[in-house]
């Protein structure tokens, strides 16, 4: 029963992952360019506050590191938005104070150290010594993002960001493979599409669902793009 919880948890926070994904792409899809909408970073902050608790509970030192070295990006994000100062304070102060609380707990409330995910026997050194490399790859598309962002002073997804999600996925999918890790094989086979399917956009600008030209398809672009109310 507990490993259905734990799992639970971390199909739930993938689950929004790839639902952030899914909108994003969708509205680049509609607009024939590659968008940053504010509402994939505000959903990230809540996949992330899950799946950190997920790692926490899988003893898995590779989702833990990933998961916090990411989390402020977003919020940064939020802020090159323009939409961080809209949410109440209490909200904010809540967003921020999240991760510091989850780690403060689990190393000052329970009986955790840093040798319980670095010597967790279901986890082989080198298979963990794979997972965090992987995981180091692919939230380094963040980082690149943060760095490209900043310097246009506008949340921008570039084409970088896109490539370096298929490399750090690539080797997530492979781990969680020999991590018997259902969690992350689905989460990182359904996302290479969308992140091929970027990389196309970039290149075109013409949207794919303009060529399919399927009525009921475009009214669901329309509507998760918000031209439809």
């Amino acid at each position: 029963m507990k490993d259905y919880l734990i799992y639970s948890i971390g199909f739930i926070a993938q689950i929004l992952f790839f639902g952030r994904t899914i909108v994003q792409w969708f509205k680049s899809e509609h607009e024939g360019k590659v968008l940053s909408p504010t509402i994939f970073w505000k959903i990230s902050l809540l996949a992330s506050i899950l799946m950190l608790t997920y790692g926490i509970l899988r003893n898995d030192a590779a989702i833990l590191i990933g998961q916090i070295l990411v989390y402020f990006i977003y919020v940064r994000n939020i802020q090159l938005k323009n939409d961080w100062k809209t949410m109440s304070l209490p909200t904010r102060i809540v967003i921020l104070a999240m991760p510091v609380a989850i780690l403060g707990y689990l190393f000052f409330g329970t009986n955790y150290s840093l040798s319980t995910f670095f010597k967790n026997e279901n986890n082989p050194f080198m298979l963990m010594i794979w997972g965090i490399v992987a995981q180091v790859i692919f939230i380094s598309r963040f980082f690149y993002q943060w760095i490209y962002s900043e310097n246009r002073k506008e949340s921008i997804l570039p084409l970088g960001f896109w490539i370096i999600s298929i490399c750090g996925s690539s080797m997530n999918l492979i781990y969680g493979i020999f991590r018997l890790d259902p969690v992350l094989v689905a989460a990182h086979s359904l996302g290479m599409f969308v992140y091929l399917r970027n990389i196309l956009i970039h290149y075109n600008k013409r949207s794919l669902f303009s060529r399919l030209n399927i009525p009921i398809l475009n009214k669901l672009i329309a509507f998760v793009s918000g031209k439809i109310k």
